[in-house]
């Protein structure tokens, strides 16, 4: 596919690819400038790369995603300015939003995920949701429902972009651990992992990266299918039809 995108394409994923590391060398060294504002500008880019490797009309697909990436960016951004009382309800809030709008553009495509195909794979990520919200329960208080609903859509969501392929199920799978590792911090006490931050931004970027790249992908295939209603219209053309049956 990569010879496929813009010259704009291209630079804007080398962008995004140079973001993520600054960035998750800033979460290794320690608290630094660069961190926030690496953070901030990573779904811009990501947003960038989206547009510039896409056509109008974008369609249902990408339009959502472009949505998705927004409350995405909005979920990074926010929480730093607000106090740090309501910073991490503002960041669920948000991608809350962003999860539903990846929902919305990846339900169209459910006949192809695992909900049809493979069944039986929704039995892992069940297993998964429902032990996240018991390890969080006791933490969670008045909290649980709304953890619990974040939950479900967050699964629907990496359930759902199984029906994209393969690559943009691995993204949703991946994206689900980075919330997941979030969630375990903030509502399980007893939850240590050494460089947490560091793996929850490197989850988040790749998840989302790998989504935008089946996206891309997807819309670059569309574009490519030659056009029902023109092929038709060709064959029924009189002279061709007489060379065929001519030929025949």
């Amino acid at each position: 596919m990569g010879r496929s995108l813009s010259r704009a394409a291209r630079a804007w994923a080398v962008v995004f690819v140079v973001l993520v590391l600054v960035h998750l060398v800033a979460q290794l060294t320690g608290p630094d400038g660069f961190e926030p504002v690496s953070q901030w500008l990573l779904m811009p880019a990501l947003a960038a790369v989206v547009l510039t490797a896409t056509r109008w009309p974008r369609g249902r697909l990408v339009t959502w995603v472009l949505v998705a990436l927004g409350f995405s960016w909005l979920g990074d951004l926010v929480p730093s300015l607000v106090g740090d009382d309501a910073a991490f309800l503002v960041m669920v809030g948000f991608f809350l939003l962003a999860q539903t709008a990846y929902v919305v553009a990846f339900a169209p495509s459910v006949r192809a995920s695992i909900v049809y195909r493979r069944p039986v794979l929704l039995l892992p990520y069940a297993a998964v949701l429902v032990a996240l919200v018991a390890l969080c329960a006791p933490g969670a208080d008045s909290l649980l429902v709304p953890v619990a609903v974040y939950g479900g859509v967050l699964t629907a969501m990496a359930v759902l972009s199984t029906g994209l392929g393969r690559v943009a199920g691995i993204g949703g799978a991946v994206f689900l651990v980075s919330d997941a590792l979030i969630a375990l911090e903030a509502f399980v006490p007893s939850w240590q992992l050494a460089g947490q931050g560091f793996w929850v931004m490197l989850t988040y970027a790749v998840g989302q990266g790998l989504i935008a790249a089946a996206v891309v992908a997807a819309n670059v295939a569309e574009r490519r299918a030659p056009e029902p209603d023109a092929a038709r219209t060709f064959v029924q053309h009189p002279s061709v039809r007489d060379n065929v049956v001519a030929f025949v």
